[in-house]
C-alpha cells in the first residue's frame, strides 16, 4: 500500500498545476491532504472519482482557509470528521478513515507564525497526543499522516542555530513532538529509512529558498510501532512544485 501526504496550500490551486496529472502519474492508494482551503462544494471531486478515488474532506468554516481531506482507492468503512472539540474541528484540522486493519489520519496541526497562535497551537497538540493515545486503545494500527509545523530536530531545519527561537523549531515543540512520539509509540516513518541531512518537505517562497535548500521538515507520516516489520519505503517526492510544501511518501506492506 502506497499513502502520501501533502499540503497543497490550496487544492483548487494545485488543481490549476496539473495536481490531477501528477496524482495519477504517483498513484497512491491513499493520499492525505492539509491546506485544502475549499469548501467541500469547491473541490473537483468528480475528477477524482475518475481517477479511482473516494475523496473525504473536513473543512473549515471560515472560508478559504485551513481544510483537511483523504482520497482512498479502497473504499473506507467508517470517516470520521474532527476530534470532537469545537475549536479545532471548526478549522478543519482532522480527519480519520478507518479501514479493516488500520486507520488513517490526515492531520493539519497549527501555525504560530504569529506568535499569539502558540498557546493555541500547544493546546491542539497536548490535546492531539491525548486523542491518539486513546484511539490507539481502540485501533491499534494507526498511520498519522499530515504538516506538523514543527522540525522534531536540528537535521530537520536547514540552520538550527539561527532558527532556534523561532515557532516551528521551538524548544518546546520539539519537546512536544519527542513526547508524542515515545508516548504514543510511534515510527517516524522517514527517519525509520533516512537518517541523512538536507531532507525538507517546506521552504519559503522568499529569498529563493527551495533553489537553495533552505528548507524545514514539516510533513510526516508516522504508524504505530505495531506496523514496524510492515514498513517498506519512506521517502520525500521534492521534485512535486504544486505548493511550497512536497509530498511525503510511505509505502506499506498492507
Amino acid at each position: 500500500m502506497k499513502l502520501i501526504t501533502y499540503n497543497v496550500n490550496g487544492i483548487r490551486a494545485a488543481f490549476t498545476k496539473d495536481f490531477l496529472g501528477w496524482l495519477k502519474t504517483a498513484d497512491p492508494d491513499i493520499i492525505c491532504i492539509q491546506e485544502s482551503k475549499a469548501g467541500n462544494d469547491q473541490i473537483d471531486i468528480d475528477s477524482l472519482q475518475k481517477l479511482g478515488y473516494h475523496s473525504y474532506w473536513h473543512s473549515a468554516i471560515r472560508k478559504g482557509y485551513s481544510g483537511v481531506g483523504i482520497a482512498s482507492k479502497i473504499q473506507p468503512n467508517h470517516v470520521e470528521y474532527g476530534c470532537g472539540i469545537e475549536s479545532y474541528d471548526n478549522e478543519g484540522r482532522i480527519i480519520r478513515a478507518d479501514f479493516d486493519d488500520y486507520s488513517v489520519i490526515s492531520v493539519y496541526v497549527p501555525s504560530a507564525s504569529n506568535i499569539e497562535r502558540l498557546d493555541f497551537k500547544m493546546q491542539f497538540c497536548h490535546d492531539f497526543l491525548n486523542y491518539i493515545k486513546i484511539l490507539k486503545k481502540e485501533i491499534p494500527n494507526l498511520i498519522i499522516s499530515g504538516d506538523f509545523n514543527i522540525c522534531h530536530q536540528a537535521i530537520d531545519i536547514h540552520d538550527p542555530v539561527r532558527l532556534k527561537n523561532v515557532s516551528g523549531f521551538l524548544p518546546m515543540e520539539r519537546e512536544w513532538m519527542t513526547n508524542f512520539i515515545e508516548e504514543c509509540e510511534l515510527i517516524d516513518s522517514f527517519r525509520f529509512f533516512n537518517n541523512e541531512p538536507d531532507n525538507y518537505t517546506w521552504w519559503s517562497y522568499r529569498q529563493n529558498s527551495r533553489a537553495n535548500n533552505k528548507g524545514w521538515r514539516l510533513d510526516y507520516n508516522f504508524t504505530s510501532y505495531a506496523l514496524k516489520d510492515k514498513l517498506l519505503r519512506a521517502v520525500i517526492l521534492k521534485e512535486a512544485v504544486h505548493s511550497d510544501h512536497c509530498p511525503a511518501l510511505l509505502e506499506l506492506d498492507i
